[in-house]
């Protein structure tokens, strides 16, 4: 759903110890709803602020309709929910249930528990490439809500006056860019940092995150030329920046303010509503030769927290919401925008997601869609953050900035894998 995923937390950045524990304090004190019950057990959930209409609605309905405990809901407003969440998870104050995204340091720390139990039985009924991302040794840590493919947004009445066509190379977006700005209109909103595309440009380029030994992968020339055309089209003039909402919002695309925008498939009733059938969508298109076209699969999961004084109530809980009511998944995923169900059964009965642009973005997906690897930790995505900040935004030499990422990229994965 809108507002971050896993791959750019650019909406949103490691925390800040200090800045965290100062907002920790406050949490217990959120507003929240209570789902009254004749259990003893009181259990807390920590939930993002989506953007869609009614879906803190709608979390806090289900947590109503729960039988087994009283489940208080913790709806966390601001851009970074991971520096209240982590924090918040050292005190006495933890959400005993919390969403968030598939992180190896929760497990080796022993802060999420294993859920391999409550999933086993219905394993085979989640998208395969879901249940790897959350699996340890064996052991299966989250269950996915969401699946959240992110592409392009264009509008091919704009693409028709300028003549130009699709893109199938970074070169073809640049130029359509290019070509597409006016003095009313920007070719492109990429997000007002660029970071939402930096994964895509990674797997447009044929490289990848980590490898499957867990060693740097994305330091490759195609990358490295990659962020020099991202360059020269910063400074082109022809990307909106500092839009007044960032990119996992719509409005810039609906408002006219851009002929092309980089946002999630949750936007899309919104984009279509607005914009009747004038908009198309396409992936990140290859970059070089080896390249291939990518689209990136965010989403949010439910964890348990293993040091929960009420464990086996929160597993219970969990179970119950995001195992056995099904009803309740598919409208999570169905009725607040626009989100792929990872369970089969309900993708498969999802008629909203069968015809016209829906499934044209579920094909994108299935084709060409990339899911969180969980070695890939927080601390990680904020090092490539730093790569577009001095070599997009800043005219920074793309192999330096690199360099400077895989530093700090190897210094985490000796602290996960020695």
């Amino acid at each position: 759903m809108s507002a971050m995923s896993n791959n750019n937390w650019d909406r949103r950045t490691v925390m800040r110890a200090a800045m965290g524990l100062a907002a920790a304090g406050g949490l217990a004190a959120c507003g929240g709803n209570t789902g009254r019950s004749s259990s003893g057990d009181s259990l807390t959930q920590y939930f993002h602020a989506y953007g869609e209409a009614g879906t803190e609605q709608a979390i806090k309905k289900y947590a109503k309709a729960y039988k087994g405990a009283n489940v208080t809901t913790q709806w966390i407003t601001g851009s970074n929910f991971e520096n209240k969440l982590f924090p918040a998870l050292l005190t006495k104050n933890a959400p005993d249930v919390f969403e968030f995204h598939p992180q190896l340091q929760m497990v080796t720390s022993g802060q999420v528990a294993d859920l391999s139990d409550l999933i086993d039985p219905v394993k085979d009924d989640f998208n395969p490439a879901d249940i790897a991302s959350h699996t340890v040794d064996g052991k299966i840590y989250g269950i996915r809500m969401i699946d959240d493919p992110q592409f392009f947004y264009y509008r091919p009445s704009l693409f028709e006056k300028a003549k130009v066509e699709v893109p199938e190379t970074l070169e073809d977006l640049i130029e359509a860019i290019n070509k597409l700005t006016t003095d009313k209109v920007k070719g492109a909103f990429l997000g007002n940092d660029i970071t939402p595309v930096q994964s895509p440009l990674i797997w447009s380029a044929g490289a990848d995150t980590l490898n499957a030994k867990n060693e740097i992968a994305y330091h490759t020339d195609a990358v490295a030329d990659g962020l020099s055309q991202l360059r020269k089209l910063f400074t082109s003039g022809n990307l909106l920046l500092d839009a007044p909402a960032d990119w996992w919002d719509p409005s810039a695309f609906t408002q006219g303010l851009t002929a092309i925008q980089w946002c999630g498939m949750w936007a899309m009733p919104v984009i279509q509503k607005a914009l009747g059938d004038d908009v198309g969508i396409f992936p990140f298109p290859k970059v070089g030769d080896a390249g291939k076209p990518s689209v990136v699969n965010g989403g949010w999961s439910m964890f348990v927290n293993a040091k929960s004084k009420n464990l086996d109530a929160a597993k219970e809980y969990v179970k119950w919401l995001w195992i056995d009511q099904k009803e309740y998944q598919e409208d999570w995923a169905l009725s607040y925008g626009f989100h792929i169900p990872p369970r089969t059964s309900i993708a498969e009965s999802a008629t909203k997601l069968k015809s016209g642009l829906p499934a044209e973005g579920v094909k994108l997906f299935t084709d060409y869609g990339h899911f969180d690897n969980i070695g890939w930790t927080q601390a990680m995505i904020a090092a490539v953050n730093d790569v577009i900040a001095n070599s997009v935004r800043k005219n920074g030499s793309p192999e330096a900035a690199l360099d400077a990422c895989d530093k700090k990229v190897n210094a985490e994965l000796k602290k996960l894998f020695g």
